[in-house]
């Protein structure tokens, strides 16, 4: 019990929430030799190289490098949950708006909306200088081939990618927090980031990632799955999908997609701005709505900061109720 009441408050972590929107609002990422998000890909790139077959190589079957991978995420996990927990208790003890200010210093780097937001304008300001302009600044924010993309297709990438990692990079961050604290953050950061290093089906800089990576692309989904679809009901609401009759058609747009989760947050900013968005070949969501314009990506965007906004209130409401202290 005195371990516990050494731990920050609820209302300490509400205020944490609106201090680490306010760093991120006015100087963005930390360098990247400060950044835990960055040292959480160096553990993961050094794993990776010992846990992935190299393709071509012998035979490895599935059982080793998934039974690896699973390993080597859960060591990963835990050491950052230690480390996350240990520097929760070392900021605790303080006169309250210490706590604060210092909680939400460390919670900062477990959000990007800032960076996310910054890069979404420069592919648009990218693409008014022109097409091929537009293309290399999309290749910064996503893994596809962008070469084949049109100027419509680099701009609703560039959507896509904002109502994606509006979830990954705020909402689901803030919803951890909310019900864990620190470690809950920085758990949902380390999943996350390690879904995007390992959780590929197939090759990777010459890797075979099929069965190493299947456990951190699960562990991400499970934790990714309720967040996403808080994601997609507050751009569905903020975005009146509800008074314009087409919220009931999320779901199943949503499912056209390859992921659980993805296609949630992707499918309702297609709705609420009534544009197609897609992956040549793959999927393409509303397909019923037209092309995206410029005037969509700032509407887009003005959609996702008030998405941001609507968030860190409900979070930080959340904490300071301190609903799960009534659990304990």
């Amino acid at each position: 019990m005195a371990e516990l009441a050494a731990l920050p408050t609820w209302t300490v972590m509400a205020f944490a929430i609106g201090v680490a929107l306010f760093i991120d609002r006015c100087w963005g990422e930390p360098p990247p030799r400060w950044h835990p998000v960055v040292w959480m890909g160096h553990y993961l790139g050094a794993l990776g190289r010992r846990i992935a077959p190299v393709m071509g190589g012998p035979a490895a079957g599935a059982a080793r490098p998934f039974v690896a991978g699973a390993l080597a995420w859960a060591f990963g996990a835990l050491l950052v949950v230690v480390i996350a927990f240990a520097a929760t208790r070392a900021v605790s003890g303080g006169p309250l708006w210490l706590q604060a200010l210092l909680l939400g210093v460390l919670l900062k780097p477990m959000l990007a909306w800032r960076m996310l937001r910054d890069e979404v304008r420069a592919v648009e300001t990218a693409l008014g200088e022109s097409t091929e302009a537009g293309r290399a600044r999309l290749a910064w924010l996503v893994s596809r081939d962008v070469a084949p993309l049109c100027e419509r297709e680099v701009r609703e990438s560039a959507i896509e990618t904002l109502a994606e990692n509006l979830n990954d990079s705020v909402v689901a961050p803030l919803f951890w927090f909310a019900v864990a604290g620190l470690p809950g953050a920085a758990l949902y950061r380390f999943a996350n980031t390690a879904d995007a290093m390992w959780g590929y089906r197939g090759e990777r800089q010459g890797r075979d990632w099929s069965w190493a990576g299947k456990w951190a692309a699960r562990a991400d989904d499970v934790l990714s799955w309720l967040p996403a679809r808080i994601t997609a009901a507050l751009l569905g609401l903020l975005g009146l999908l509800g008074a314009a009759g087409t919220l009931r058609q999320l779901p199943a747009q949503a499912g056209l997609t390859p992921s659980p989760n993805s296609g949630w947050p992707m499918a309702a900013m297609a709705l609420a701005l009534d544009v197609r968005l897609g992956k040549p070949g793959v999927y393409t969501l509303h397909p019923q709505g037209r092309g995206a314009l410029p005037a969509d990506t700032a509407q887009a965007l003005r959609l996702a900061g008030r998405v941001v906004f609507t968030c860190a209130l409900l979070a930080a409401a959340w904490a300071a109720a301190g609903f799960w202290s009534l659990f304990r």
